[in-house]
């Protein structure tokens, strides 16, 4: 089996409308890429921090800042816009996107440099409200559980019968028994 090339297999770019505009965000190179998986795994390691001691305030002293604290210094958040958005950072402060577009094109960039292309449409598309998302997904999940199941035509409950197997001779489903190089 040949390697085929990386290019061909991953898309790191990233395409932003905002105002009728598309902003191209360019992937970012590898030392830029550690320093911003850095920042998202303390970010994200500060908020699991704070979340434990919402649930439970008895287990001591919070040593990160507070819900609602200061995570970044305003010079810092702005050096994670710039690196995260790449190019695309200067040419949306030259045509004035306004704040709060500019801060979750910024956090969108930074999500799918570090966690996937996934989050970050989720995020872009709850307006850079992760609540709004997760909002929806908790009124979906209650409505699965309010819907009534359908009853069985008979009244009572069908067995179940085992799936008969379909392994060929010789060839087993586990990893068991087999070399690990």
């Amino acid at each position: 089996m040949a390697y085929r090339d990386l290019d061909e297999l991953l898309d790191g770019g990233l395409e932003l409308p905002i105002g009728g505009k598309v902003y191209a965000v360019p992937p970012v190179d590898a030392e830029t890429g550690l320093r911003l998986q850095r920042l998202h795994d303390w970010m994200f390691g500060v908020a699991a921090a704070v979340k434990a001691h919402e649930d439970n305030p008895d287990a001591g002293e919070l040593s990160v800042p507070e819900p609602g604290g200061e995570l970044l210094s305003d010079a810092q958040e702005i050096d994670m816009y710039r690196k995260s958005l790449g190019t695309a950072y200067d040419e949306m402060l030259a045509d004035g996107v306004a704040w709060p577009r500019f801060k979750v094109a910024g956090m969108t960039a930074f999500l799918h440099h570090t966690q996937s292309p996934e989050a970050a449409e989720a995020y872009w598309n709850a307006g850079g409200r992760p609540e709004a998302s997760a909002g929806n997904r908790a009124s979906r999940r209650a409505a699965a559980r309010s819907t009534p199941q359908r009853a069985s035509g008979s009244g009572t409950t069908p067995t179940r019968k085992a799936a008969p197997a379909t392994a060929r001779a010789g060839r087993t489903s586990s990893r068991a028994g087999r070399s690990s190089s």
